[in-house]
């Protein structure tokens, strides 16, 4: 007997472009298994589907190749950050401190 499917989605964000694509696993297929199996490196060459980080509905997957999928389930398959989040907000910090200091010398 054929094991059961379910629909999920997988998504994929570049700057210029994004897709999204509905599929259809088999019942206990892994967050990493479903991303290999999208294809979507096919369309963006600079994915590495094997160990990039994924989440599901925004909130990373920490093991992607244990994770089992549920029906309905939306994997997002995440971009490497440009720039360090806590080094910009210490350089706006920074900026905001100097400007002040210039206006009270003022």
């Amino acid at each position: 007997m054929a094991k059961p499917v379910i629909t999920i989605e997988v998504v994929y964000a570049a700057v210029e472009r994004q897709r999204l694509l509905e599929m259809t696993v088999a019942e206990g297929t892994t967050v990493r298994a479903a991303v290999l199996a999208s294809g979507l490196n096919a369309d963006f060459p600079e994915l590495d589907l094997a160990s990039c980080p994924v989440g599901i509905f925004g909130k990373q997957v920490s093991d992607p190749e244990e994770r089992l999928l549920q029906a309905g389930d939306r994997i997002e398959i995440y971009r490497p950050l440009l720039a360090d989040p806590k080094e910009i907000r210490r350089q706006r910090a920074a900026r905001a401190a100097e400007i002040k200091r210039l206006n009270q010398s003022s």
